[in-house]
């Protein structure tokens, strides 16, 4: 089996801590297990990066071997035209995920740029809401 990335962007490795009367007070490293617990014996490659030009390097390994992409691309969702150029070569599924619901928060967060180029959006579930979404992801595949 191919693996699912599940790609992080920028600001997500402070989950718990950030924000929390937005994100919740889960860290990073438990919404991993959660999503590892959810694809069982599907192989997971979970990353989380600052940086564009890393998640859209893991964007192209996925394009080269992977099934589906699970992405929070944080705030890189309202700027990256970078990161939507690579997502638009995927050939698999992809699910855009943000914990907050995005469209009830302030109209910068309002559009992202990684819709159009994704199978499914999902937002405010909180941060169980990415097992739910892995879950989805391996249907798709």
């Amino acid at each position: 089996m191919k693996p699912i990335f599940v790609l992080n962007g920028p600001n997500l490795n402070r989950l718990g801590t950030r924000e929390p009367e937005i994100y919740g007070r889960t860290t990073l490293a438990e919404i991993e297990a959660m999503c590892r617990e959810a694809a069982g014996d599907w192989p997971l490659r979970f990353h989380q990066s600052n940086a564009e030009h890393q998640l859209i390097d893991w964007v192209h390994e996925a394009i080269d071997g992977g099934a589906g992409i699970l992405i929070n691309p944080a705030g890189l969702s309202f700027r990256s035209i970078p990161l939507l150029d690579a997502l638009k070569m995927f050939p698999g599924p992809i699910i855009e995920f943000h914990i907050s619901n995005i469209h009830r928060r302030e109209e910068i967060y309002r559009h992202s740029l990684m819709s159009p180029a994704v199978t499914a959006v999902l937002a405010g579930l909180g941060p169980r809401g990415y097992a739910h979404a892995v879950r989805a992801l391996i249907e798709m595949v």
